[in-house]
């Protein structure tokens, strides 16, 4: 595997290398969103509220948010192989668990076991792939990441949708025994041997501090989202717990420096600060119009969860053809030259929803969506490639916890922004009739497409490709 890091092309090596990581991951993002379909049926197969239910998805996506910080600590201390496969050994025990629950709250504590194990695959797949690939090669390896990252949100409906159909909704975590296995043995084999005990001792007080922050934050906006505005006290506890939690962490990691669980010196380093920003604004934007989309279709088109999901698939092949071609033109050109062509695109397509109507025809909404991928596609890919260019090889693992932060933060902003405005419009609009269901949503829409005209100033404050060649040398030094 020495070549791998040096070589200009996409050997067999890292394809490989690739198809193993992503393999395990698409299996985590999958699990954030394949249960939706499902919590109609869970409500009446373990005869509980559907409040009671919803926390299914959220224990999940707050112990995958928790457990991210640890994923660089721990990938440096053990070895990214070993905590890769730990990991998703853990995530297939909680699936089996889960697919077994007998109560609302067995199966509750079961995905908080699968989304610990996601929380640390994530990272740490990303990490191994980041360090495999090298400077000039990380557009196209990003590519690769990129693809559980923007297309399991739109299977993860479909899979999910014809498993309770046509099986029974343990199925939608029994699946992943077989594909989970594959991967460790594949992992097994592939995944080059790293070694352990790089990073020092963990950092109790800042995971201590950190991993709650942003469990209580993700909470309190989930709360907003769910309950249509920011006004409720759980929602403001939350909230300002996490932010409380989170400053505290920030003064803590100023102080330890880069012994921190997260270096923040990252930050200071315009290349990782702009892409970070990017992601940011790109992730509550875009990631945040995702709830609206799937919402439209069933409360204004009356379509089923099934129908919805085939609806979504344009967005997953926007984002399909987007992402090589991105990675390419990354490695080619700069992120620079790509990242704003990308939220053009996405803005064209945000553009079109913003004039929905309840009669749209499908085909303009399938081809609006398309370009909403391709928009995906070439943000998402090359912020992520130009963060890990940025940084020295050494920093590659903190890079990425910090960056999966980022999103994993944008992603909560966005979709409670989203739901609360939504939720408002409908109320101004005074009625529930399809017309003006339709128009609350084109509101909507038209946040999401003034947030997403925002991200370009960040983008457009992206280093230039040579001054990223011309630092590179400096940062491994």
């Amino acid at each position: 595997m020495a070549t791998t890091a040096t070589t200009e092309g996409l050997n067999r090596d890292i394809l490989v290398l690739g198809g193993t990581v992503v393999l395990g991951m698409i299996l985590a993002v999958l699990d954030a969103t394949i249960v939706n379909v499902a919590i109609p049926t869970l409500g009446r197969d373990l005869h509980t509220s559907i409040s009671t239910i919803q926390w299914v998805m959220t224990g999940y996506l707050l112990a995958f948010a928790s457990v991210i910080p640890l994923a660089g600590w721990a990938a440096g201390r053990f070895g990214a192989k070993r905590v890769w496969i730990a990991a998703l050994t853990l995530f297939m025990t909680g699936s089996v668990l889960a697919g077994l629950s007998w109560s609302i709250g067995a199966l509750i504590a079961f995905r908080i076991v699968q989304g610990v194990g996601a929380g640390l695959m994530m990272p740490v797949g990303q990490t191994i792939l980041a360090q495999a690939a090298g400077p000039k090669r990380m557009g196209r390896v990003m590519s690769v990441v990129g693809v559980p990252i923007l297309l399991a949100p739109v299977l993860g409906p479909v899979i999910g949708g014809a498993l309770v159909d046509g099986a029974s909704w343990r199925w939608i975590f029994f699946v992943n025994l077989p594909v989970g296995l594959l991967a460790v043995g594949l992992a097994q084999r592939l995944l080059p041997a790293s070694e352990g005990g790089r990073a020092g001792r963990l950092d109790l007080t800042g995971f201590a501090l950190l991993s709650p922050g942003l469990a209580l934050f993700l909470y309190g906006m989930s709360e907003a989202g769910a309950n249509g505005g920011f006004g409720s006290a759980r929602t403001l506890v939350g909230i300002a717990a996490g932010v409380a939690l989170v400053a505290l962490f920030v003064r803590h990691a100023r102080r330890r420096g880069r012994e921190a669980l997260i270096d923040l010196s990252l930050f200071t380093n315009r290349g990782f600060a702009a892409a970070a920003g990017t992601n940011l604004l790109v992730g509550v934007a875009l990631f945040g119009a995702l709830i609206l989309l799937p919402l439209y279709f069933q409360t204004v088109r009356g379509q089923s969860a099934l129908a919805t999901g085939l609806l979504l698939m344009p967005q997953g092949l926007g984002a399909a053809l987007a992402m090589p071609i991105a990675g390419r033109l990354t490695d080619a050109v700069g992120a620079r030259r790509v990242i704003p062509t990308g939220i053009v695109l996405a803005l064209a397509g945000m553009g079109a929803y913003t004039q929905v109507g309840a009669h749209t025809s499908y085909a303009a909404l399938a081809a609006a969506l398309f370009l909403v991928g391709m928009g995906l596609g070439t943000t998402i890919v090359p912020s992520m490639a130009v963060a890990y260019q940025s940084v020295a090889h050494d920093a590659i693992a903190q890079a990425t916890v910090a960056i999966s932060v980022v999103q994993r933060v944008a992603g909560s902003i966005g979709t409670a922004l989203l739901a609360v405005v939504l939720q408002r419009a409908i109320a101004a609009n005074g009625g529930h009739s399809p017309a003006a269901l339709a128009d609350a949503f084109g509101t909507a829409f038209a946040v999401a497409f003034c947030l997403t005209l925002v991200a370009l100033v960040p983008a457009l404050l992206l280093p230039r490709r040579r001054a990223i060649e011309e630092l590179q040398p400096v940062l491994d030094a």
